[in-house]
Parts: structure tokens; sequence; C-alpha cells
């Protein structure tokens, strides 16, 4: 279930989830959670402001680190290096992202691979794994048709 799923673009919904995450309602995040869950996505910091242009840059990386550490987003790295990151439900089965992700080498655009499996590793004992991705990348079917 996404956040988007959840009924969170109600303004009580979007409150009740940043309360319920330990963190203060303010304007902003507002914004920029509802935001994430409308795109339903994971986006770049350089996409949220470029949607958002009114909050500044580093207004935009707080709000992101600050919805990391209440787990209500997640973030994932592509092969070229930029974090990006995606509202979710912490009671859906495929989150915090544990699933893969496509991303286009075109566009830049990713997208969550939901209800597929993320691969099993196992470490040597004593090892605790806090987390895993995997980023699989080409053409979206936008861009491969533009060839």
């Amino acid at each position: 279930m996404t956040v988007k799923e959840r009924e969170t673009h109600s303004s009580k919904g979007l409150k009740e989830l940043l309360r319920s995450a330990g963190l203060k309602v303010t304007p902003i995040r507002m914004e920029i959670l509802n935001h994430l869950g409308d795109v339903g996505r994971p986006m770049s910091h350089a996409e949220v402001q470029a949607a958002l242009p009114n909050l500044d840059r580093v207004t935009i990386y707080r709000t992101l680190a600050s919805f990391m550490e209440a787990d209500i987003v997640h973030q994932v790295q592509g092969f070229d290096g930029t974090w990006r990151f995606c509202a979710h439900s912490t009671d859906s089965a495929d989150c915090p992202g544990n699933h893969p992700h496509f991303l286009c080498t075109s566009c830049g655009r990713m997208v969550c691979l939901l209800g597929q499996n993320m691969p099993k590793v196992d470490v040597p004992d004593g090892n605790v794994v806090k987390g895993k991705q995997l980023v699989v990348y080409g053409e979206c079917g936008e861009c491969a048709a533009k060839r």
C-alpha cells in the first residue's frame, strides 16, 4: 500500500502520517510529502526542487532527511550516483524500499518495481544487514519509443 493508497492526500491523512512518525506537522513537510505521494515514484532532490520551486534546496534536504529518519520515505541510489526518495507506507510488505527499482538511462526517471522480490543474500554469521538495493537500468518505454 502506497502513501497515495492510504489517502494521505487529504490534509488530515498527511497530518496523521507525520504525527505517527513522530514529526511536527508543518506546511513544508506536508507539501513535500504530498508531492512525493502524488508522483508515486522515487524522485531526486533536484526533481523535488524543480516541482516545488518555492522551497529552497537546504529545506528540501533537511525535510527529506527527517522523512528518512522517521521511515516514511526510502531512498535508492541509481548507477548515476543520484539518490532518489520515495514516499511509502510503513505497513506495506513492499516497503521500506524492499523492492527493486528501474532507472531509465535516457530521462533519469526511476520507478519502483513493486511486487517483485529482492534477492536473498546470505551474509557471514555475526553480520547484520541494514539494507539492500537493486537497480535495473535501461530505457523506459517512452524514451525507447522516441528512438
